[in-house]
């Protein structure tokens, strides 16, 4: 059980292939071109994403970032960090709301270098760039190229994506078992895809079905303190 709870808290890393598109059918086609070197324009190589917590904004930039060229910045980035590298194609600048001052104007001037010399810049934060109080200099780069707010899942388009992972699987669920998950444990889909993997393997070992006393075995280990 330990080592499964380790597996659990455990995320496999972010690939754009795991994000559930559900209404961001377009961005995900931009942001496919993007990883494939492909924009064409000033429009497409400045994009923001904003959206609320959970709404996958990090899980696509830390995808992103994961390519060759590409570098994750966070919203704990240095200035230095921010610096531009012409080696890089791809910088991922991740909730902007948090950069220090000295980052904001790190960012500014990379924003600047990066329409100077080239590159494609994807940047994320909680509102859209008029918004953000942030710098204005810094919130005028913000808007330069395409806004997309990336919408959340609903529960059902939750529900719907889990049994879609369970089927490809040959899993078979008990009713009530997703359900109860959706309003018992985290809610995004990183840590649902990583519970539905854990019951996978804990009822290979065990050798019993995925039913919600087996679930609620998990999840009541799953707590802080219970291991």
């Amino acid at each position: 059980m330990k080592q499964l709870l380790l597996d659990l808290n455990a995320h496999s890393s972010p690939t754009l292939d795991t994000f559930v598109t559900g209404q961001n059918g377009e961005l995900m086609a931009l942001l496919e071109r993007v990883a494939q070197g492909a924009v064409s324009g000033l429009g497409e190589r400045f994009i923001y994403l904003w959206g609320e917590a959970g709404a996958g904004k990090s899980h696509l930039l830390r995808a992103l970032g994961a390519l060759e060229g590409a570098t994750y910045l966070g919203g704990e980035a240095t200035d230095a960090a921010l610096a531009y590298r012409p080696r890089l194609r791809l910088y991922l600048l991740d909730d902007v709301a948090n950069l220090s001052p000295e980052a904001q104007i790190a960012a500014f001037t990379l924003f600047n270098q990066v329409r100077e010399q080239g590159g494609v810049l994807v940047a994320a934060g909680p509102q859209p760039p008029a918004l953000l109080t942030v710098r204005e200099d810094l919130r005028t780069r913000l808007g330069w190229g395409l806004i997309y707010q990336v919408h959340g899942l609903t529960d059902a388009e939750k529900i719907a994506a889990l049994e879609q992972a369970a089927a490809a699987r040959g899993l078979v669920l008990s009713a009530g078992v997703l359900p109860y998950l959706m309003t018992h444990f985290k809610r995004d889909m990183p840590s649902l895809m990583a519970m539905l993997d854990a019951l996978d393997r804990y009822s290979l070992e065990t050798k019993r079905p995925i039913t919600l006393p087996l679930l609620k075995e998990l999840i009541l280990h799953d707590e802080p303190g219970s291991v």
